[in-house]
């Protein structure tokens, strides 16, 4: 898949940070196997296939680091659920 890039931008004595990503191989990833119906098992369900810069956008609009992302379920559900991203959605099932 597509990989994060990390662009540094200088305006005077400020530094911005830009990550980029192409996000078109997950979205078009997602829709193949949606489409073929590869969704996992009735155990184990495939929902989504997110790009990371997509999670970066969740944490900067949340306003929290990654390590609470991962360690508290809310949050993926929150995204599984958003319909903002349903082009990511594998399984279209509420998570």
């Amino acid at each position: 898949m597509s990989d994060l890039h990390t662009k540094i931008h200088m305006d005077g004595d400020k530094m911005h940070i830009e990550n980029v990503q192409d996000a078109t191989p997950y979205l078009e990833r997602a829709k193949a196997l949606h489409k073929e119906g590869i969704h996992g098992s009735n155990d184990f369900k495939h929902a989504a296939e997110i790009p990371m810069i997509a999670v970066q956008t969740y944490l900067n609009t949340h306003g929290i680091a990654f390590s609470e992302f991962m360690s508290n379920p809310v949050h993926m559900k929150a995204m599984l659920n958003d319909p903002d991203l349903k082009h990511t959605r594998i399984w279209a099932g509420r998570v």
